[in-house]
């Protein structure tokens, strides 16, 4: 499943791995932003925009590890 038009970014996990997460640009409450949609993996797409773990809200870090 690739990555289209900038609707889903990889979410670089403390332990390592990326989690796929779908970001939503309509809303603008960070916490209903962001669905934690794909599996956790250990090598992203080359082409995928990556982002830290650090700038998602609490509530969604912890969405990151029951993937």
């Amino acid at each position: 499943m690739g990555l289209k038009h900038k609707k889903y970014v990889y979410v670089a996990r403390i332990d390592g791995w990326y989690v796929k997460v779908r970001v939503l640009k309509s809303r603008t409450d960070e916490e209903s932003k962001y669905i934690v949609v794909g599996p956790k993996v250990k090598v992203p797409p080359s082409t995928a925009n990556i982002i830290k773990e650090d700038v998602l809200p609490e509530k969604l870090r912890t969405q990151l590890y029951t993937v």
